[in-house]
């Protein structure tokens, strides 16, 4: 079965660039040389952050608060059960935390979003797919604004179950971490620095909280 083409794929690095990628994680994380990692590369910032997630002990966690010296567990509000828990919560991905770095919540009051890969049967996985999706309303007043991507240690966290979904075995780039968590270094972002910055849905909160509690499993709740 194949999944809706409204989720979208992670676009394609076009260059290299995991030597600079790799120097930079060593100067400014390893060493302890900087809390803020100062970008200079031409790499889309996406691809770096993708690169940690994927090469490193670390996990991201993206706010519009650039000031967060520890990160304590809080209750969330969410449909699924383990996003509904008192933790602290982190993405094994380097998109996915950009689109919450970015938001407005003083424009943005609901938000819908999820990132995943399909488990194949060959115990592969496949590419990373991704949703994202705001209150309808706010998006003609352009609800973005700078935010900071936090570094965080992976030793707490813990992953989210293999889900079922259109009848796949998905894997949520999800995972949640019961005790309080300091960052390792933070790294500022922009709009700009979000690649579907362009793509992001937009949705009625009503009537999505309708279809929502009629089938909690039907994420995005989109019909």
């Amino acid at each position: 079965m194949q999944l809706p083409d409204y989720f979208l794929k992670r676009p394609v690095a076009e260059v290299e660039n995991t030597i600079a990628f790799e120097r930079l994680f060593t100067n400014c994380v390893e060493r302890n040389t900087a809390a803020e990692i100062s970008y200079q590369l031409t790499a889309p910032k996406w691809q770096f952050l993708c690169y940690l997630c994927e090469t490193k002990n670390i996990l991201l966690h993206g706010s519009s608060n650039p000031a967060i010296l520890e990160f304590e567990p809080r209750q969330s509000n969410d449909v699924n059960e383990f996003g509904n828990c008192r933790a602290v919560y982190a993405a094994s991905d380097g998109i996915w935390p950009l689109y919450f770095a970015i938001v407005n919540r003083k424009r943005i009051t609901s938000l819908v979003n999820g990132c995943f890969q399909v488990l194949n049967g060959n115990s592969s996985v496949s590419e990373t797919y991704y949703y994202f999706s705001v209150n309808q309303d706010a998006l003609p007043y352009y609800p973005w604004q700078n935010g900071t991507i936090y570094l965080l240690p992976r030793d707490s966290f813990k992953q989210e179950a293999v889900r079922q979904y259109h009848g796949l075995n998905v894997e949520m780039a999800h995972w949640a971490s019961p005790v309080a968590v300091k960052p390792l270094a933070t790294f500022s972002v922009t709009p700009d620095d979000f690649p579907f910055l362009t793509q992001v849905n937009g949705h009625n909160p009503q009537l999505l909280s309708e279809r929502a509690s009629h089938n909690p499993d039907g994420f995005p709740w989109r019909e």
